[in-house]
């Protein structure tokens, strides 16, 4: 869980940082309005993302997780953080009008709303990348606290 936390941390606020020029901010809000943009969306990405892949786990984990059902966790934890950024799109980008794609923004047509490919992707790739990162950590034996030499 530490791993694919950090690595979501890490990940989205690269993400964060690299398509802030999609949105109208970049051009538009001073540098004090898009760093806290890029910092309340990276910890949002984090609650998102810890509450997807807790989902998955409640559902379809096994105690024995990330060893066993990694895959049928892994693709609840992306279909939720997928929907809910499907969702959160729509409702601050069309609805609220929260915040606006700038040019640059490659859209796509998703459930037959026009939305901005970049979160979408972000919310396929950045859980991935966490996911596997979870596993190899997960995957890893413990240290073996009678080997350990006097004096280290």
């Amino acid at each position: 869980m530490r791993a694919y936390l950090v690595t979501v941390a890490l990940a989205d606020l690269v993400w964060e940082l690299a398509h802030l020029p999609l949105y109208t901010l970049w051009r538009a809000g001073s540098p004090s309005e898009k760093l806290f943009a890029v910092v309340h969306c990276t910890a949002g990405d984090l609650l998102i993302g810890l509450v997807s892949l807790t989902a998955g786990l409640v559902l379809a984990g096994h105690r024995d997780w990330p060893a066993r059902r990694f895959v049928i966790v892994a693709v609840l934890t992306l279909m939720f953080g997928f929907c809910y950024t499907v969702f959160s799109e729509w409702l601050n980008v069309v609805m609220r009008k929260s915040w606006a794609y700038s040019d640059l923004m490659p859209v796509v047509s998703v459930f037959g709303l026009r939305l901005g490919a970049s979160p979408l992707l972000q919310w396929l790739v950045v859980p991935t990348l966490a996911l596997c990162a979870g596993r190899r950590f997960g995957l890893m034996p413990a240290p073996n606290p009678g080997t350990r030499k006097e004096g280290t």
